[in-house]
């Protein structure tokens, strides 16, 4: 064989795909694209209605065409162009508009697909094709414009169903998918806004939109570094995005407040710290998850000037803005156990218990309960208007002035019913200062025992008078309240019960 013959044979087998093609026309090249099409090979397509164009670059419908197909690719950006293509060569070219406006609805700008269907409806007022698109389009349109006013006035809840109304019409649009992420993110769903827009990063990883949106999920995470992080990214993307340079001058704002408050705290200026923390709450409403801690923070500082009140309230807004909030259930307990609110304490324990079972937080609630079996009892200690810690010094004093106070003679010249009254709290002084007086009557009364347990059988047929006198020296000498006893029977012995 002649070798030059079979470098011959070979160049001919060796002819690339576009040298083929050259010696195609363009409307073969055409044909060739739609078949690929009909096939759903939609690379093929385009490479053929490509060749097509190199070919003959001022055919209206191969750009047409190729349009159609990158559509099916999800290739709105380069399907509009190659529409808006079709349409400058040629003004008439109905399809093209009809491309043009699903590409803008895809690609979330429901204002331009209104024009192009417009256009499609100048030219063919009946086209159905246009006619239910047109209301699409215009749905999508309201729908979009209400959610923007929701956004403004807050009403994210509201803004999210509209988005997804949106996102019916254009399944795959990116802009409304982020638009989606930012409302999610609002509502405090952080991690579907994440997946969100994790999703839409894999397929674009400079998408200046959806990293602001991450950025937002993990400011709110109070993940601080990271979410400064993507704000920086997304500035350098897109100096101009507004939403992205707000939110990063507010972090920092926010941040910055916050540790000027634990500072202040932590050196024991209380009420510089409230302050601060009061400035903190006010710089950003929506991060819930920062606000909650500034809530508990302040009701720790409201709990060492004696706020206990607004100790609690704070409390019970952080545990609104994060139900599962430890530390905020932990000091709201402990506000209730300073306010005598034993129920409310025991409430909170509880709670604490199924966030946390330790032992320590079982004790907790073991004491909260006990405070609260005890608070349901009378309190002899308010009785004599004494703290729980009073000497017996104290105790004895405070016997003598509310017994001399409420003793029946004293009050022989009044009504039935306030004698009766008096009397009643006569006895109540009585019957404190006989407990709290005895050492062990007392611990055991402290310690939470039921009145009747006492000496093994309560304090049946005590008599106030006998310790009045005993008190002050028998027969309450040197004390005339100016009229007989008011006790039944000329002050001799009478029983009560303890209880």
């Amino acid at each position: 064989m002649d070798p030059m013959e079979t470098d011959e044979k070979e160049e001919i087998v060796d002819l690339t795909v576009d040298e083929e093609l050259v010696q195609l026309s363009h409307d073969q090249l055409k044909e060739l694209g739609n078949t690929y099409y009909k096939e759903k090979k939609y690379t093929d397509a385009i490479n053929y209605y490509t060749q097509a164009i190199n070919l003959c670059p001022t055919c209206a419908a191969y750009y047409g065409n190729r349009s159609a197909t990158y559509m099916m690719l999800n290739k709105y950006a380069e399907a509009l162009e190659d529409a808006r293509k079709a349409i400058r060569l040629d003004d008439q070219f109905v399809k093209g508009y009809l491309r043009e406006g699903k590409c803008y609805i895809a690609l979330g700008d429901p204002v331009a697909a209104v024009r192009s269907y417009s256009k499609v409806l100048e030219l063919e007022p009946n086209n159905e094709n246009a006619l239910q698109e047109m209301k699409v389009a215009e749905q999508v349109k309201q729908y979009h414009d209400m959610a923007e006013e929701d956004l403004k006035k807050g009403d994210y809840r509201r803004a999210l169903f509209c988005m997804d109304r949106c996102l019916d019409a254009a399944k795959t649009c990116v802009k409304f998918k982020v638009k989606k992420a930012e409302f999610l993110c609002l509502l405090g769903r952080l991690q579907e806004a994440q997946e969100t827009t994790n999703d839409i990063l894999q397929r674009d990883g400079i998408n200046a939109d959806a990293l602001f949106v991450r950025g937002m999920c993990l400011y709110y995470q109070d993940n601080i570094d990271k979410a400064f992080q993507h704000f920086q990214q997304v500035l350098r993307l897109a100096p101009d995005h507004q939403k992205a340079r707000e939110t990063y001058k507010k972090a920092k704002a926010l941040i910055t407040k916050k540790e000027e408050g634990n500072e202040a705290f932590r050196v024991g200026k209380y009420e510089e710290a409230l302050s601060l923390y009061t400035e903190a709450l006010e710089i950003d409403p929506s991060n819930k998850f920062t606000n909650s801690k500034l809530f508990c923070n302040r009701a720790t500082v409201c709990s060492k000037i004696n706020k206990l009140q607004q100790a609690i309230e704070d409390c019970t807004k952080a545990v609104e803005l994060d139900d599962t909030y430890l530390k905020a259930y932990m000091r709201r307990a402990k506000c209730y156990m300073d306010s005598e609110l034993y129920e409310e304490a025991v409430r909170d324990y509880e709670k604490i218990c199924q966030i946390d079972t330790s032992r320590e937080n079982k004790k907790l609630l073991q004491e909260a309960k006990l405070e609260l079996k005890k608070s349901k009892r009378k309190d002899y200690y308010k009785i004599l208007g004494i703290t729980k810690n009073a000497s017996d010094d104290e105790i004895r004093k405070a016997y003598r002035k509310r017994a001399l106070v409420h003793h029946p003679d004293r009050h022989s010249h009044d009504t039935q019913d306030k004698q009766k009254e008096e009397e009643v709290k006569f006895k109540e002084v009585s019957e404190a200062y006989s407990v709290l007086s005895d050492k062990k009557k007392r611990m055991r009364y402290d310690n939470g025992h039921d009145l009747e347990d006492l000496e093994g059988g309560g304090f049946d047929h005590i008599d106030p008078n006998q310790i009045f006198q005993a008190f002050f020296g028998g027969g309450g000498q040197g004390f005339s309240f100016g009229g007989p006893s008011g006790f039944p029977g000329g002050g001799s012995s009478f029983s009560f019960q303890f209880g």
